[in-house]
């Protein structure tokens, strides 16, 4: 299959489409940017919840289910993976991935007035009452504007989700548009036992019951060579959606709010059939490095954005103790 990058066109809202978040996989500024909308709080708090499944008799919990976020992780740096999910380390809000949460809020919510009145002056509008929302909900990103008395950095950033929310209108037209879902969890368990679970952005079915999986982005696009690293997120919807729903999704599509542009692809059942081999082999590393405390770091360009460099071999940090017993790997003594 193809994929195709429009510009400022509006896609035909008549034709189905679904669309995949990237994962880490091109210069590092981009997959920053990117990543920035890989979790939405939905994601975080589904994820949170997720942990609770397989609890150890301490307080650290072995990993129980993927979601597109951590898959992505453990691909980029298994020790990042190690910290988040199983060490659960604190870490710092960004000004990116809250107004990636942000704009998202509101792309959701404009949904919630007609047809006739989702216009730009309406969704800007929605601004200032979600981001009252997302401090209400998410009370850590008030340390990101606590050095900012004055409030310009503040009336900057969020003058950029303005500008984010506004060039949206350029790429797709929400009058003519009626999502079947938004926010949507969705989670299901293969034939091997590993269960997938996500939040898909919004789900638009057609009259003739076609599926179009749509991803934000408040980040760029990445440049072609790297396109199939930006599909992998939306793959994983897809694969879930068929397994849940033996439906294979007409089209993925990720809207790229930052570059203004759309990245589509039309995926087939070999597609699926591929990614869910791809989860099955990451999960069983996932599972024998969970087993043997055996994380390794994997050193790239997106280090200088991690919060865990105290705790990381590379920038000669030492890891907490490992809290998950531990067994021999395969070919040690013992």
């Amino acid at each position: 299959m193809e994929t195709s990058t429009e510009g400022a066109a509006r896609p035909d809202s008549s034709r189905t489409a679904a669309e995949a978040p990237p994962v880490p996989a091109g210069p590092a500024e981009t997959a920053v940017e990117t990543a920035a909308d890989a979790q939405t709080v939905a994601e975080a708090a589904a994820e949170t919840a997720a942990v609770s499944d397989l609890v150890t008799g301490t307080t650290a919990i072995a990993p129980a289910s993927l979601s597109p976020s951590r898959a992505s992780d453990f691909m980029q740096c298994p020790l990042l993976y190690r910290f988040r999910v199983i060490d659960r380390l604190p870490e710092k809000p960004s000004e990116a991935a809250t107004r990636g949460t942000l704009v998202h809020a509101v792309l959701e919510r404009l949904f919630d007035a007609p047809a006739a009145e989702r216009t730009p002056p309406r969704a800007k509008s929605l601004i200032p009452g979600q981001w009252d929302r997302l401090r209400e909900t998410r009370p850590e990103v008030v340390e990101l504007f606590a050095d900012d008395p004055q409030g310009e950095r503040l009336a900057r950033w969020l003058g950029e989700a303005e500008r984010l929310v506004e060039r949206w209108f350029s790429l797709e037209d929400p009058s003519r548009l009626e999502p079947a879902e938004r926010e949507l969890f969705v989670e299901t368990e293969l034939e091997s036992g590993l269960r997938l679970r996500g939040i898909i952005d919004r789900v638009d079915v057609a009259p003739t019951g076609e599926v179009r999986i749509v991803d934000y982005k408040t980040g760029k696009a990445p440049r072609p060579e790297y396109s199939e690293g930006a599909l992998f997120q939306m793959k994983f919807y897809a694969l879930v959606v068929w397994r849940l729903k033996n439906v294979i999704p007409r089209r993925l599509q990720l809207v790229y709010l930052g570059s203004g542009q759309v990245l589509t692809y039309d995926p087939v059942l070999a597609d699926l059939e591929r990614v869910e081999r791809k989860l099955l082999a990451l999960w069983e590393a996932i599972r024998l490095a969970t087993e043997t405390g055996d994380w390794r770091p994997r050193p790239t360009k997106l280090c200088g954005w991690c919060d865990h460099q105290a705790h990381c071999p590379e920038f000669g940090g030492t890891p907490p103790p490992y809290p998950l017993p531990v067994r021999a790997a395969p070919g040690e003594g013992g």
